[in-house]
């Protein structure tokens, strides 16, 4: 009875798909843009505001901006602010919120590695699997000598070491389910909202890269306790750039 009572449904009818905060904020500020609002070259407003007018956070916020970023919408002005780089078409205006939805919350990301690489970490200087070893070294240097070029070489960089700092542990099962979690570092979203708040500056990058480098030390040392730390200092320090 159920079955027959479904198939009666007019075929326009789909299942209702819950939707991310954030594709709802970039849908808005994209109809603000194309309504004539916001102008090529105009600001767009605070963070803090978009956040208070649209009643959410501003975590929220942030990754609807860098998704706007990522598709060419709006760039981002280092201590200034957003302004509209371009007014999309109809068409186009659906670009930001379908790459939120195509990839991973950075928020969960964030729980996700913050979860797993402490433990990773001090699994790694336990084991002291001597292979590994030289790739944390080459990714480190590999790190340090983009801090001042393309920032997607930095991010490359990056991945190697965390992968390979998986791959100090000697555990396949590790390795394995590392993979997809350090995948999400090639997602548009979390290079975008990456580059333009956490790692915005020379300075920043610097700082992380020496957080790196100590941690590498501790795994180095066979410092366990310490390594786990570092690790967790890292994750710390970009939830708190999230929620800032």
């Amino acid at each position: 009875m159920t079955s027959s009572r479904n198939e009666s449904l007019p075929s326009e009818f789909a299942k209702v798909q819950p939707r991310r905060v954030s594709a709802v904020i970039a849908e808005q500020i994209v109809t603000a843009i194309q309504s004539g609002k916001y102008p090529i070259g105009s600001k767009l407003p605070p963070e803090f505001e978009l956040a208070e007018r649209m009643g959410v956070s501003r975590p929220s916020v942030r990754e609807a901006l860098s998704a706007l970023q990522a598709v060419g919408v709006v760039e981002s002005r280092t201590g200034s602010g957003s302004y509209v780089r371009r007014i999309p078409g109809a068409e186009e205006g659906q670009d930001a919120p379908r790459l939120i939805e195509s990839e991973d919350s950075c928020l969960e990301v964030m729980e996700a590695r913050a979860a797993f690489e402490p433990h990773v970490a001090k699994l790694a200087a336990l084991k002291q699997f001597a292979p590994a070893q030289s790739a944390l070294h080459d990714a480190l240097q590999r790190m340090r000598s983009a801090i001042d070029g393309a920032f997607g070489h930095y991010l490359d960089a990056d991945k190697a070491f965390h992968a390979a700092l998986a791959a100090a542990t000697g555990n396949r099962l590790i390795i394995a389910a590392m993979t997809p979690l350090l995948d999400t570092i090639d997602e548009t979203l979390y290079r975008e909202f990456t580059h333009h708040y956490y790692l915005k500056n020379v300075s920043d990058i610097e700082q992380v890269v020496d957080l790196h480098e100590e941690l590498l030390n501790a795994v180095a040392d066979g410092q366990a306790d310490v390594a786990a730390e570092r690790m967790h200092e890292h994750w710390r320090r970009m939830r708190e750039i999230w929620e800032a």
